[in-house]
């Protein structure tokens, strides 16, 4: 069932599963899911600045979210009304904008951007501390962070990509999000968060930390011929390294 891929870039190493119930082929980056790739906000994330600034805590949230379709939109909206000034450092500033989200030239839904950030990221004076107030939500009230956030801020560093041929089939890609999908060289995204060796530091590989939201993704079925075959690997064979290790 599961198709290693062969690749032209050796930095990448893909597993394929076929889907016929869906008419869909998963491709998985698994250079990136099998690596100890963790999220390190409020352990010296530097930010996606130019210049690194683990002090002002605003990890990858400094241009905001881009909302991803209408019921991306309705959630967002609907978790904003439960939000206090407790949870929320710019609430007030939210209704004197005219609303937390704003529609770019393009048609798509953002949140606003406050004093450089997003604005639903609190700065460290705030008494609640510094973080995304949908985190604070979900912690708040027991509750997941990834069914509170916008799409892309539970899901990143994971990207989803679907692509559909002429015929109907689909492929779809679960990948890392790479400095190319901010804009290349052109983007002011300093994307150093899985292409710099200092978030690789956890004990767990990806997707068992980020077991939840690969579910979510490309749901239980194809989560658990993922998990299978990648434990399965893990006791049998060595995964090529992520290039931010191979390269430190």
């Amino acid at each position: 069932m599961a198709k290693p891929l062969a690749s032209s870039n050796p930095d990448r190493e893909w597993l394929s599963f076929e889907d016929p119930s869906e008419h869909r082929t998963w491709l998985f980056d698994i250079t990136f899911l099998a690596s100890a790739w963790t999220c390190i906000y409020g352990a010296g994330c530097p930010g996606v600045a130019s210049e690194p600034a683990p002090e002002e805590e605003l990890g990858c949230c400094t241009h905001g979210a881009y909302i991803s379709d209408h019921q991306d939109l309705e959630h967002v909206q609907a978790q904003t009304k439960e939000l206090t000034p407790e949870l929320w450092q710019y609430q007030d500033a939210a209704g004197s904008l005219g609303g937390s989200l704003w529609q770019d030239d393009e048609g798509w839904w953002r949140t606003r951007v406050v004093d450089g950030a997003c604005i639903f990221q609190n700065r460290p004076d705030h008494p609640n501390g510094a973080g995304c107030a949908f985190h604070h939500l979900a912690l708040s009230t027991g509750t997941k962070p990834m069914d509170r956030k916008p799409e892309i801020c539970w899901q990143a560093p994971v990207r989803r990509e679907d692509h559909e041929t002429v015929t109907g089939h689909i492929y779809t890609m679960v990948r890392e999000w790479e400095k190319r999908d901010w804009g290349g060289e052109e983007t002011d995204i300093w994307w150093w968060c899985t292409s710099d060796s200092q978030a690789h530091v956890g004990a767990t590989p990806v997707y068992e930390q980020m077991e939840d939201e690969l579910i979510e993704i490309c749901g239980t079925t194809v989560y658990g011929w993922l998990r299978t075959e990648l434990d399965r690997r893990n006791t049998t064979s060595i995964f090529l390294p992520h290039p931010a290790v191979r390269r430190t």
